[in-house]
């Protein structure tokens, strides 16, 4: 959708802003929505952080990311056959 938007309709609208908030509020006004952007990643990425440790929690240990691997002492992975 803003794809679309060219340099004439992104000024035109940067200047309805300024008339509408005033040259000194719209600095204060970016700082508020970058503050409430980094915010809401920081809250979304807590949400997934305790998703995941939840999720793990209920694995077995066998299935678990921290889980020892099934290796062999030189490093190469056991085969089931040969």
């Amino acid at each position: 959708m803003l794809g679309n938007l060219g340099f004439t309709e992104l000024l035109i609208i940067l200047m309805v802003c300024l008339l509408v908030f005033g040259a000194k509020r719209l600095p204060e006004i970016g700082g508020s929505i970058g503050k409430s952007i980094r915010e809401f990643k920081r809250s979304m990425s807590e949400a997934n952080d305790t998703i995941n440790s939840s999720a793990d929690d209920r694995l077995p240990p066998s299935r678990r990311m921290d889980a020892p691997s099934t290796t062999s002492s030189e490093g190469d992975p056991k085969r089931l056959s040969q």
